[in-house]
């Protein structure tokens, strides 16, 4: 009598539902195989932008960015990273990082932006801009870029983002790191350097760009630099912020516009995407909105830090 042996079970229609992979009962949902009685969650997590300078400050650099989504990539030029799997009922932390302050002249200084966290994985904020005082760019998930005063520009974390740019003594600022490229360098001009990109992600059904790089400032009233994927211009004027839940720097300001303040930071933002047939319980702490695209769902956070429970 011939037994018959099966690793894979399909449905009528033939698609793949069960298979036993290396002694490992596994399902399909949809996209890709997993281990039975656990879910799968990819995620996008960015951090908020740093605070551009002020006085012909250098550009905020933009909050880390850590993908896992797939044919995505992370920040600092790196592939996505590792997906998470959850059970029923299992809870992790989310917490959305708010962007950094801007500088005004000396007295007050920009800061950092502050990290996003899902579960284990933190995406740092963006360091600050340079800033007259001879303060150099901050480090951070990419790096501030350096000013008149404190050329020396802010590094990148490896995996989340870039280096701001250099900045010219005594000359116009440098843009802040992005995720997707180094800060420019500032040059012999007065017009001050533009930010780093940033990555466009198509994980909400559209594509967009964020963690771009804050632009740096001008000297007297000359233009600030430009910026993309959320970053915020540098001053001709007054700077521009980093826009909100994109985790893009903010502009550094100029040294002629008074109160010479350099531009907020972006807040950053987490988005997970993972079955439609699971359901999230969201703490009270957090603002969420959540979508359905195909055979998924799409959670963002947009601020707040809480727990989040899985259902299934």
């Amino acid at each position: 009598m011939t037994t018959l042996q099966f690793n894979e079970w399909q449905d009528v229609g033939g698609t793949p539902v069960l298979r036993i992979e290396a002694g490992v009962l596994e399902v399909w949902d949809g996209s890709a195989w997993g281990p039975a009685g656990v879910k799968k969650f990819e995620s996008l997590i960015i951090g908020g932008g740093g605070g551009g300078g002020g006085n012909g400050g250098g550009g905020g650099g933009a909050g880390g960015y850590v993908s896992s989504i797939e044919g995505e990539p992370s920040g600092g030029g790196t592939s996505a990273g590792p997906q998470f799997v959850f059970d029923n009922s299992d809870q992790f932390l989310v917490t959305v990082g708010a962007g950094g302050v801007g500088g005004q002249d000396t007295a007050n200084r920009p800061t950092n932006g502050a990290s996003s966290i899902f579960s284990y994985i933190v995406a740092l904020g963006g360091g600050a801009g340079g800033q007259a005082g001879d303060q150099p760019g901050s480090n951070g998930g990419s790096g501030g870029g350096g000013s008149r005063a404190g050329i020396t520009p802010g590094s990148g974390t490896q995996t989340q983002g870039f280096a701001g740019g250099t900045a010219v003594t005594s000359g116009p600022s440098a843009g802040g790191g992005g995720a997707g490229s180094v800060g420019a360098n500032a040059s012999g001009s007065t017009v001050g350097s533009s930010g780093g990109s940033g990555i466009s992600s198509s994980v909400t059904g559209s594509a967009v760009g964020r963690a771009g790089g804050g632009g740096g400032g001008g000297i007297t009233n000359n233009s600030g630099g430009s910026a993309t994927d959320g970053g915020g211009a540098g001053g001709g004027g007054l700077a521009t912020a980093g826009t909100a839940n994109t985790g893009g720097g903010g502009g550094g300001s100029n040294n002629a516009t008074i109160p010479y303040t350099g531009g907020n930071g972006g807040s950053g933002i987490v988005i997970l995407k993972y079955p439609s047939s699971v359901s999230l319980t969201v703490g009270g702490g957090l603002t969420s909105s959540t979508s359905t695209i195909g055979d998924f769902k799409i959670t963002s956070f947009t601020a707040g830090t809480d727990t989040v429970t899985v259902n299934f």
